[in-house]
């Protein structure tokens, strides 16, 4: 064990979230500091950042602006409420994100994490069709292998086994689409898949026949889902969940906590498939990581419905959080999206997305890989499962990744890469060249 590692804080006291906490504990890795694309660890080596952190430092780290601006807010006034009360930071923080969601999104509720933002959806959802007078339309719709955080509602609607096995009876009335991973007819895609976008969407017409369409309030997705490997929408998917929804009174709920903020190549995945929803759930890149915070973006249908249903001085929305709109939050949202637009970084992960492209997909051949999908700036790398079971070999290379100095993410045997914004070419090369190392080496 290192010096740094001896003279770090007791490592017990800290109950870690996602972690095998004793095997972690028995071997940590722990990092000190961060700048741009780098971090360095508390052995003061440095560790190339290939997942932004955890998908959310989309601008690169230690951005002067966003420290400044939050050290000033919190000695200008460090903590106002926003129940019955307002300060101007989180209606100026929506004016500047409205800015950049697509056209269609007219009103913006803030939250503090991605968690958040997902059971936010969902509640505006079943209040959007209450306040319509169908409060029978109150079917949740998510999809296997979905990730929509961790809360009650989000497990749910969310396709992830383990995420909900030990936690009892969950929200009733869910139920989900078939996945979008088919690695027979689309393995090795450049971008969205060719092959069965339609009849995967077409699954929702089972559902249909099953609970009625009119029992159906919304179907929440990630455009593209991220936590459980990077599965890239096929071609058509999107725009035939659209159709259906839209055909059937439905609300569709785009989960773009991680895609948001220029990982697909636009400011939203919405806007990088051109697929509009109803409804927008926002978080990480919100803020780069800077300030825990979270929105959820809504088409002017869906707030209005509620608002105008309500009598004017009762509360339309009975939901909310203590920090929604908190004050340094908000000046970092606006604070990153200024940096964002200033930079062109949206328009910069676009550029650099078919060198991105080209380069992970150099790895096709390396042993082990059976599959390899990107979009954007972000690549999923399929891993061989060993004979003892799935997630031993992705864990094995993950690890030896970082002792390689690249921070990546891994889900089971699935490698996820998805850098800050600002990242280089040559370090993207590097990037690369360490995972193929990693992967050669693992047995």
């Amino acid at each position: 064990m290192s010096q740094a590692l001896r003279n770090s804080p007791p490592l017990e006291d800290f109950w870690m979230p996602f972690t095998a906490n004793r095997r972690f504990k028995a071997a940590p890795r722990l990092l000190a500091e961060a700048q741009g694309v780098w971090y360095r660890d508390v052995d003061g080596r440095p560790v190339l950042d290939g997942a932004s952190g955890l998908w959310c430092v989309n601008a690169g780290h230690g951005r002067r602006e966003i420290a400044d601006a939050v050290a000033k807010q919190l000695m200008k006034m460090d903590y106002a409420p926003t129940f019955q009360m307002g300060h101007p930071l989180p209606f100026e923080a929506a004016h500047a994100l409205k800015a950049i969601l697509p056209d269609a999104m007219d009103g913006v509720f803030f939250t503090n994490s991605g968690s958040e933002s997902a059971d936010t959806s969902l509640k505006i959802a079943l209040a959007y069709h209450v306040a319509r007078g169908d409060p029978e339309r109150n079917i949740l719709v998510g999809r296997e292998r979905g990730y929509h955080g961790v809360n009650f509602g989000g497990i749910s609607v969310g396709g992830i086994a383990h995420n909900r096995a030990k936690f009892g009876p969950l929200l009733p009335n869910v139920d989900h689409l078939r996945h979008t991973h088919d690695p027979a007819q689309n393995a090795f895609s450049k971008g969205q898949p060719e092959h069965g976008g339609v009849e995967m969407a077409d699954d929702l017409l089972r559902l249909f026949e099953i609970h009625g369409a009119d029992r159906i309030a919304a179907v929440i997705v990630e455009p593209m889902a991220g936590s459980t490997g990077v599965l890239v929408p096929p071609k058509g998917y999107l725009e035939r969940l659209r159709e259906l929804c839209s055909e059937h009174g439905i609300l569709l709920i785009f989960d773009e906590v991680i895609t948001g903020f220029g990982r697909t190549g636009a400011a939203f995945a919405a806007q990088r498939y051109g697929v509009t929803p109803d409804i927008m759930g926002l978080a990480k890149g919100l803020t780069n990581g800077a300030i825990p915070m979270g929105a959820v973006a809504v088409t002017a249908d869906v707030r209005n419905a509620i608002i105008e249903a309500a009598d004017p001085l009762a509360v339309e929305l009975m939901h909310g959080y203590t920090y929604s709109g908190h004050p340094a939050a908000c000046v970092a949202a606006i604070a990153t999206i200024d940096i964002y637009r200033n930079e062109g970084l949206f328009e910069r992960a676009a550029e650099l997305a078919p060198y991105w492209q080209d380069a992970v997909h150099s790895l096709r051949g390396h042993p082990h890989i059976v599959d390899i999908r990107n979009d954007g700036l972000v690549a999923g790398i399929e891993l061989a499962p060993r004979a003892e079971g799935p997630g031993k070999r992705g864990y094995d290379v993950y690890v030896d990744c970082f002792a390689r100095g690249l921070l990546c993410r891994v889900t089971g045997d699935t490698l996820a890469l998805a850098p800050p914004l600002i990242i280089e070419k040559s370090e993207i090369d590097l990037i690369v060249d360490t995972v193929g190392k990693a992967i050669a080496a693992a047995a």
